[in-house]
């Protein structure tokens, strides 16, 4: 009488503070098709070679070990752009098929939703945060440099009539550039029942260009608010980045009080009670989103590494988290690799 295979004990992806990452984000590409000013420069940036990308095959694995041995319920897929990636709903599938399974949701710019929202949610997606940073065609295409702005609004309705809910949208506000919009992106969410956040935005461009002096930081965002009313949301957000607030008179697709979020990476951070670990595109573990080293999967993987090795290689990476990003540190260096190729 044959016997099923011993499972692998759970070892938890813990760090020194007594943090546990459950949470992973992927990235699939450090290629977009939008190109944010924020972000990236006109011409784009130099594009990791294909070779140096994980297969499709390889981030199934690593998604597996993750659920599997190291106790990660939650995998969110990024970019760059992760809707250009043609392996997405296979990955999306198989990671579905994982026992415990985990919620998977993606990070988005809206772009070809429209199309690939159905098979995204027939494939075991449940949900997706698309960015919007304004409702106006001509600064979209400003922002972005690309005339999509009804792609995206075409991607967010695709979205919600799939099922992929709660639909969010993330915001990044400019001083001098779309800080007026706070209030008509709000209509605009709670029209539509979309749950919207806005984010500080980081030092994570390309240019080495940001500026704290110039965000428009989350009291502002606030301030910019008060029409509303807001009233302070008394459910524990747990390890949620986004801090939100109920706006009175208005409920959500669901019909439950409507929310908005803010996450003040910069001035409110939330680091202690940080669960991320983030993989890039290349197959590199970073234990923070500001870190400035890397842990390299990939070679494990392509030199024939057995499940338990690399496990505790990631292990080991996340052993070392530091307690916060730092932003505020004299001794703070932004890394060297941009948003794009890092993953949300």
């Amino acid at each position: 009488m044959s016997r099923a295979a011993p499972v692998a004990a759970v070892i938890m992806l813990a760090d020194r503070f007594g943090r546990v990452a459950a949470d992973l984000r992927v990235s699939l590409t450090d290629r977009c098709n939008l190109r944010c000013t924020y972000c990236m420069p006109a011409e784009g940036l130099a594009w990791m070679p294909q070779p140096d990308q994980l297969t499709d095959d390889e981030v199934i694995r690593l998604v597996r070990i993750a659920v599997e041995r190291l106790g990660v319920t939650e995998v969110r897929f990024t970019g760059g752009e992760p809707l250009i990636r043609r392996g997405l709903v296979r990955i999306v599938t198989e990671a579905a098929r994982l026992t415990p399974r985990p919620r998977l949701s993606i990070t988005t710019n809206g772009i070809g939703l429209d199309r690939l929202a159905p098979s995204l949610r027939e494939a075991g997606l449940d949900r997706v945060n698309v960015s919007l940073d304004t409702l106006d065609p001509d600064r979209f295409h400003t922002l972005t440099l690309r005339d999509r702005h009804a792609d995206v609004l075409r991607g967010l309705r695709a979205a919600a009539d799939a099922g992929l809910t709660p639909v969010k949208i993330n915001t990044v506000l400019m001083r001098g550039v779309n800080d007026d919009e706070a209030p008509a992106l709000l209509r605009f969410a709670l029209e539509h029942g979309y749950q919207l956040r806005f984010i500080e935005q980081m030092p994570l461009d390309a240019q080495h260009q940001w500026d704290r002096h110039t965000m428009v930081t989350a009291e502002e965002i606030l301030t910019a608010l008060k029409s509303f009313d807001l009233r302070p949301d008394m459910v524990s957000r747990g390890t949620a980045p986004a801090e939100t607030w109920l706006v009175p008179g208005h409920v959500d697709a669901a019909g439950e009080p409507a929310r908005v979020g803010v996450i003040g990476s910069v001035t409110r951070p939330f680091c202690g009670d940080c669960d991320r670990t983030r993989l890039t595109a290349d197959g590199q573990v970073r234990n923070c989103l500001f870190a400035t080293e890397e842990s390299d999967l990939r070679k494990l993987l392509r030199d024939g590494a057995p499940d338990a090795e690399i496990a505790e290689a990631w292990r080991v990476a996340m052993a070392g988290k530091r307690a916060g990003h730092g932003i505020d540190d004299p001794t703070f260096l932004q890394p060297a690799r941009p948003m794009s190729a890092i993953g949300g």
